[in-house]
């Protein structure tokens, strides 16, 4: 069997130990590994010749990636998971434990396992190339870093470093690692492994250049300094997590046990957490999305059609979603982008948005201003259609009207090349009614953005029944390029997320008027796992906005997506949310405290109360989402329940912790979800009734996944 690692002596006394895992572009730390890795170590303490060991990489950009995940499917129980851990805290112990010094050199993705093995050596070296970033991001998987990282990084770098690092899963780029302390040197990649075989021959420790600041060590210095930033870190955790996500307060403990009492009991703890983390299912529905995500990369959406390049895109609108839709293509895929807005306003806005989300990179020493202006020379502007002729696709972001659409198909059928694809950035009009304009329909496609762009990671692509297959496979591969998860969907009002959302948030808009308080509703939610809860959530989006598309769903869906009628009044008092500053909260007040308008109980005649459960609340609006989701997989909008789980995270923050909504359906158990929907059909009507699909499984007792 070929061998994962190899060992190279040099003349000087110092061996090159080398990881490089056969057949794989990445390495990754697996459990089958331990013995080799004795093996090694045995043979390096019986050879007096060797003065010292450097670890490298064999792969070209990365260092180790972390440990392989899929491993851990493997643990039938807590203690499988424990003993896997056990064994990583000898193989590193026995790595730190020998006499000669141990140099890691670094360049690349060093996350997780990698880092903790990086942790383990005497020194750290690494590259300062922009490919090289440092982090233990296992909280993203609801699990802990298990190869002793809880214990050795706030030895290494202080506790709150450490633990903001293993929080948040966070990655630090080499200045800011060096900053820290958590690597002694940072230097070109060409002569890395030349400053490596230096430290490890003289032997000598370059003292980390890590400042821990006056505050933090002061703090850090005594137990009762340490107590007070254990308790500030567990209150910060409960407030974010809500308690739904156990990770993080066994973090805390882990730092906490191994900094009071010992390095022993810590490596103890953590085992231990490890194998109750790894066993939770919040874990399990962590890593579900994961293995999902990578999936989706491999898949073009369209079969076996290969996309064709995409060399340069053309935005028509420069408003909010066009200046993001541009600024992503620009800065993360590098695309050429000419924006085309009828009036000097919206271009010099769409330039600006792209300016400051680059600038903000500057002022993190993150890129530097030539970096910037080269990324911004790549967007320009235009009133008129000129320099749109050799674009490969045009992506439309301009109002919700269906003859200002049918318009733009026209104009860049006429200005652009017979195989120009148009994209519609629509939220809720069907792309086959778009696609009536035009002589093309085949290169009609819809591309369903979620505001911020910048930061929310998903993207509809919906295909009408005429769109083809090479479209779609160019348009899955053009938002891949630009850092989003595409999923495709088919052609129908609301597609998937807008359509699931839509309930959800009329829903909870009817437990308004029954006279339930904003505030109340909003924690509730947020209680159950949303980012936001959905009164906030209309605000932000715009209430102009969900006022506009519901009558479009009501009037390709049916009866259960009206609207409650309180969206006329709110609008007569010209109240959008957040872009005007007058919603359901307060906008523009000094406090940072976020206060609800009193007002708007007054407008829609209601004396708020606090009555009902929020657990109850919660339900009632999530069981709407859930039984939509359902009926989107019934009628073939989505393709999968995956796909569905994917969407709902990404695109509107359905608790990624209960892994999407059609797991929860699995976890809840079908029968219970159509008990649910029933009792509330008898009482507030037809809008609850269960979809087919459910009511099979209620009875089969099958799953989603």
């Amino acid at each position: 069997m070929e061998k994962s690692f190899s060992l190279n002596r040099l003349e000087n006394g110092i061996a090159v130990l080398t990881m490089d895992v056969p057949g794989e572009t990445m390495n990754t730390l697996r459990a089958e590994f331990g013995p080799e890795i004795c093996e090694m170590l045995a043979e390096i303490k019986a050879d007096p010749q060797i003065r010292g060991i450097v670890l490298v990489s064999g792969k070209k950009d990365s260092f180790v990636a972390g440990a392989d995940i899929s491993m851990l499917a493997a643990c039938q129980t807590a203690e499988d998971a424990r003993q896997l851990s056990k064994q990583g805290h000898e193989v590193f112990q026995a790595l730190e434990s020998l006499n000669i010094p141990v140099v890691a050199a670094i360049h690349g993705a060093c996350l997780g396992g990698g880092l903790e093995l990086a942790l383990a050596c005497h020194q750290r070296v690494c590259s300062d190339s922009n490919k090289t970033m440092m982090g233990l991001p296992e909280v993203q998987l609801g699990l802990l870093p298990g190869g002793g990282g809880t214990q050795r990084l706030p030895r290494l770098v202080g506790i709150t470093t450490a633990l903001d690092m293993m929080l948040t899963g966070k990655q630090v780029r080499p200045k800011q690692a060096l900053k820290m302390g958590l690597v002694n040197d940072v230097v070109p990649e060409s002569i890395l492994l030349q400053t490596a075989i230096e430290m490890a021959l003289t032997g000598k420790k370059i003292a980390p250049k890590g400042k821990v600041s006056l505050v933090n060590r002061l703090l850090e210095g005594t137990p009762v300094g340490r107590n007070i930033v254990f308790d500030q870190a567990l209150k910060q955790v409960n407030k974010k997590t809500q308690g739904n996500y156990p990770a993080p307060a066994k973090i805390i403990d882990c730092v906490r046990q191994g900094m009071t009492k010992s390095m022993v009991v810590g490596l103890d703890v953590e085992a231990s957490h490890f194998g109750d983390l790894v066993v939770s299912a919040e874990s399990a529905a962590l890593r579900s999305i994961f293995f999902a995500t990578t999936e989706m990369k491999k898949e073009s959406g369209a079969g076996d059609v290969q996309p064709k390049p995409v060399h340069k895109a053309v935005i028509l609108g420069g408003g909010l979603m066009g200046g993001g839709i541009a600024s992503v293509t620009t800065t993360k895929a590098k695309i050429p982008v000419r924006v085309k807005d009828i009036n000097e306003t919206g271009l010099s806005n769409a330039l600006s948005y792209a300016y400051k989300l680059l600038d903000k990179g500057v002022k993190r020493r993150h890129m530097t201003p030539a970096v910037r202006d080269n990324i911004m020379s790549l967007m320009t502007t235009t009133t008129e259609y000129t320099g749109v002729k050799d674009a490969d696709i045009v992506v439309e972001a301009v109002f919700e009207d269906l003859a200002l659409k049918h318009q733009m198909v026209k104009d860049i059928e006429r200005e652009c090349g017979e195989e120009t694809i148009f994209a519609s950035n629509t939220s809720s009009l069907p792309i086959s009614q778009i696609a009536e304009a035009a002589e093309r329909p085949e290169n009609v496609i819809g591309l369903h953005y979620f505001s911020p762009v910048e930061k929310m990671p998903l993207v509809e692509v919906i295909a009408h029944e005429k769109t083809s297959a090479q479209t779609i496979a160019t348009t899955v591969a053009f938002a891949r390029k630009q850092g989003k998860t595409p999923i495709v969907v088919q052609d129908g009002a609301g597609f998937y997320v807008n359509r699931i959302l839509a309930l959800y948030m009329n829903e909870a808009a009817n437990l308004l008027l029954e006279g339930q308080s904003v505030d109340h509703l909003d924690k509730a939610l947020v209680k159950f796992g949303f980012p936001v809860g959905p009164m906030t959530l209309l605000d932000e989006v715009g209430i102009d906005v969900g006022a506009k598309i519901s009558p479009i769903l009501e009037k390709e869906l049916g009866e259960r997506f009206k609207a409650p009628a309180a969206f006329d009044k709110l609008l007569a008092d010209e109240r959008k949310g957040r872009k005007n500053g007058k919603g359901f909260y307060q906008y523009g007040s000094k406090s940072k405290k976020k206060q609800v308008d009193e007002t708007v109980y007054t407008l829609l005649g209601l004396s708020p109360s606090a009555s009902t459960d929020a657990t109850e609340l919660a339900q009632r609006c999530v069981v709407q989402m859930l039984n939509e989701a359902v009926r989107c997989l019934e009628e073939g909008i989505i393709a999968s329940a995956r796909d569905g789980d994917i969407g709902a995270i990404f695109g509107i923050g359905f608790p990624p912790f209960l892994g999407g909504p059609f797991r929860y359906i699995d976890t809840l158990g079908a029968d219970k979800l159509v008990e649910q929907l029933n009792r509330y059909a008898n009482v507030h009507g037809e809008r609850f009734k269960p979809c087919d699909t459910l009511l099979e499984m209620a009875t089969s007792g099958a799953q989603f996944h």
